[in-house]
């Protein structure tokens, strides 16, 4: 399918990680979301209820950043792709890429992210 919707750059600031410095003082998380689906029928009716809400969608992800830690950004850019299949039947497939700019790796680097993809 060529037909996709993308989230570039969801910005949320969340407590995630496994030190106790991460759960402490937190950081800022950025999500980019490829969202793929078929927009033949709104591409014609020009109706919202023949796409999926990307206002909504972003809700969706910004309430993942904030809410309850996890330890590892594997499992929250999971959850979030799971989500964004769970509640949006038109989505065929998604592709979440989640950066965690601030990771603590012992060198500079100026992103560390994973990326997560999952299909009906």
């Amino acid at each position: 399918m060529s037909d996709s919707i993308e989230i570039k750059g969801l910005f949320g600031f969340g407590y995630h990680g496994l030190f106790d410095d991460e759960r402490e003082n937190g950081q800022g998380f950025l999500v980019d979301a490829v969202l793929e689906l078929d927009l033949t029928a709104v591409s014609r009716s020009d109706l919202l209820e023949d796409t999926v809400n990307y206002s909504a969608v972003c809700d969706l992800i910004l309430q993942q950043l904030v809410g309850p830690p996890v330890s590892l950004i594997e499992r929250l850019a999971g959850q979030i792709a799971d989500l964004i299949l769970e509640r949006y039947p038109k989505v065929k497939s998604v592709k979440v890429t989640l950066h965690k700019p601030d990771a603590p790796v012992g060198v500079k680097v100026r992103d560390i992210s994973v990326s997560i993809e999952r299909t009906r």
